[in-house]
């Protein structure tokens, strides 16, 4: 099992900034890709950023140009910087990851991190 620990949320104003950090632990099985949801208040949890083991990211249109993930592979840890920030990004923010077992793929979540946004 892989644990996933969250770092960074927290209260900014619009326009504001702030960087999360998910550090991974506790497998020797390779982390394939490693994202970012969010889930607000009333809505389903939704993809915000993955970046896979390859370097390829994606984004979620509502934070394009504004949201850049990146990947320590050395740390097993992914950012998530977030500029621009706007009150609709209120959420909780999840860090999930993947691995490979040789067999399967394995799913895990982080606990979260509360991101709210005041404007």
């Amino acid at each position: 099992q892989v644990q996933l620990v969250e770092f960074g949320g927290g209260l900014v104003q619009a326009g504001g900034s702030l960087r999360l950090s998910c550090a991974a632990s506790g497998s020797s099985f390779s982390i394939n890709d490693m994202g970012w949801y969010r889930q607000a208040p009333g809505k389903q949890r939704e993809l915000v950023a993955l970046i896979r083991s390859g370097g390829i990211t994606n984004y979620a249109d509502s934070v394009k140009g504004r949201f850049t993930i990146s990947r320590d592979y050395a740390k097993n840890t992914v950012y998530l910087q977030m500029n621009s920030l706007k009150p609709e990004d209120t959420a909780v923010y999840y860090c999930n990851a993947n691995t490979w077992t040789g067999i399967r793929y394995l799913e895990h979540w982080g606990q979260g991190t509360l991101v709210t946004v005041s404007s």
